[in-house]
């Protein structure tokens, strides 16, 4: 009786733990893209039908009347957004992944507690894993100024399940009118240009126009599970003046959030990469493609597209994330894909450009936790100036890579070999 008694106890707890176990390591489901075009192609990202397609599956409006700035490292980020916080008359919303004590955060703490003494209604939500270490008397420091301070998913007994799914969005808006996304934080490792030592390298996007709204919404959607409350009104969805066809770019914000099976965030990749025809540049922090991403990839280099990644080199700040990228080289090299790792520094930026004309920039990185856990941020564009320009910096980056061939990768050492390995077996929890 006894032993049955321990049965009945014992194997719903196995089952549980077994079904933890699988969400844990669950990954995305899409193997291919079907193709359904001229050629039996996917259809170009020129074409009309695949800005239809993109809406549709991304859930992103690409909208013309945008403003689209790209800002390289710190240098040309925080100037110009601590220049957009002071302009504030009416509203700030802030929503922050990765924040550390130091000079960064001082500055934004001075400037926000001064907006919200003067009036303006600051929203500050910050992610309770990636923003751990701000102190207990800096986030006092802002409510005493008037800042409503919030944070996501704290870790609670009751709601275990939430702690793995992060949100590694960042929201910057001011008035509803401007806004900011990309891979920055709240860290002294970000100031700087880039191609120094301990000065991380980073592609961040100012904006103005109507992906703002997008980007507000999203916001919007973490501040009501944080709070449940629900934001509404022109006081932080400014009205969208009239949009003459043809004036500024079509852009608009991806919000990809986790679900339990096909994401916002693969389908975005999958059609990108199976729409690209000249070339497609990758920079991604944090490079660790799937089976299925490979074999996407592997298909767009044989088709004749320039295919070229740019990941982290040897100064990254997570080995086991480089190694696990390296286990996959062999057979993108093989397959014609070229392969760069950035040596200056750590490179942190999250980009993509197709064909000089479609692409992102935001908070995606190219691996399972991105793809299948975090909520993420980026502004999806399609629009000539913009895409040119994104295909200038990547190329401009290469020249601070080192690219690896496939004859030096094959002859590593063994001990690299099984680095990778290891590193392999742990993808998707990366």
């Amino acid at each position: 009786m006894r032993n049955v008694l321990w049965a009945i106890v014992l194997l719903p707890l196995l089952v549980l733990a077994a079904i933890g176990f699988r969400y844990l390591i669950r990954g995305t489901p899409i193997r291919r893209v079907h193709r359904s075009g001229p050629h039996g192609q996917v259809g170009s990202v020129a074409d009309e039908e695949f800005t239809d397609v993109v809406e549709l599956l991304a859930k992103v409006s690409l909208r013309p009347g945008n403003a689209v700035t790209f800002a390289r490292c710190g240098d040309e980020t925080y100037p110009r957004l601590w220049e957009d916080l002071r302009s504030a008359r009416r509203s700030i919303t802030l929503q922050m992944y990765y924040c550390k004590m130091g000079a960064v955060s001082d500055q934004l703490a001075a400037i926000i507690a001064e907006r919200a003494r003067a009036g303006v209604k600051v929203l500050f939500l910050l992610d309770a894993f990636g923003a751990q270490d701000l102190t207990d008397a800096y986030l006092q420091r802002l409510t005493d100024a008037g800042v409503t301070v919030r944070k996501f998913r704290p870790v609670q007994w009751y709601a275990v399940e939430k702690a793995y799914n992060r949100s590694h969005i960042r929201v910057v808006t001011v008035d509803g009118l401007v806004g900011w996304t990309g891979g920055f934080g709240l860290d002294d490792k970000w100031l700087g240009d880039g191609r120094t030592a301990d000065q991380w390298r980073d592609t961040n996007v100012r904006f103005t126009g109507p992906a703002v709204r997008d980007l507000q919404a999203t916001f919007a959607a973490g501040w009501a599970e944080a709070t449940g409350e629900l934001l509404a009104g022109d006081l932080w969805f400014a009205p969208c003046p009239p949009i003459e066809k043809g004036v500024g770019a079509q852009a608009g914000v991806m919000h990809a959030a986790p679900t339990m099976g096909s994401t916002v965030a693969e389908r975005f990749l999958a059609l990108a990469m199976s729409g690209a025809r000249q070339t497609l540049y990758i920079a991604n922090a944090y490079f660790v493609p799937d089976d299925d991403f490979c074999g996407l990839l592997a298909e767009a280099a044989r088709r004749g597209v320039d295919t070229r990644i740019l990941t982290a080199g040897p100064l990254t700040d997570t080995m086991s994330t480089l190694y696990a990228g390296r286990a996959r080289y062999e057979e993108l090299l093989a397959a014609g894909v070229r392969v760069f790792e950035y040596q200056p520094t750590m490179m942190h930026a999250k980009t993509l450009v197709v064909d000089a004309c479609f692409g992102s920039a935001g908070t995606m990185n190219f691996d399972n936790r991105s793809m299948a856990f975090n909520d993420e941020t980026n502004l999806v564009f399609l629009d000539g100036d913009l895409g040119r320009q994104l295909h200038r910096i990547f190329l401009e980056d290469l020249t601070f890579a080192r690219e690896i061939t496939l004859e030096a990768f094959r002859r590593r050492p063994a001990m690299e070999r099984v680095k990778e390995r290891g590193a392999r077996l742990i993808a998707r929890i990366l």
